[in-house]
């Protein structure tokens, strides 16, 4: 099995404009549940055609990069919160995720 490249780490120490302390609140909890949907499917390499992870990882990259102006939308929540969902389908973050530890 090869190693996994992890394409997304640069979005961890990215440098954002400075702007409303609430709209970095928001991006910064969403670019979050995205690293962990990358992480994810790191985890399950195996499971999927080395096509299938660059299209997927291709996908968490566009929306990572655009996230900061997703989060800056009126419906920022509704559009995000969907966006998530469909890299749950592929992911299945949520399926792993532990409902006891939600807050």
């Amino acid at each position: 099995m090869r190693a996994p490249r992890n394409h997304l780490s640069r979005f961890l120490t990215d440098s954002r404009p400075q702007c409303d302390p609430v709209f970095h609140s928001l991006s910064d909890f969403y670019r979050e549940e995205f690293i962990k949907c990358q992480r994810c499917l790191d985890q399950q390499r195996e499971h999927y055609s080395e096509r299938a992870i660059q299209d997927v990882e291709q996908a968490l990259m566009k929306v990572m990069s655009q996230l900061d102006r997703l989060c800056s939308g009126a419906d920022a929540a509704q559009v995000v919160s969907n966006l998530l969902r469909q890299f749950d389908t592929v992911t299945r973050l949520s399926a792993w995720t532990d409902p006891r530890q939600v807050n």
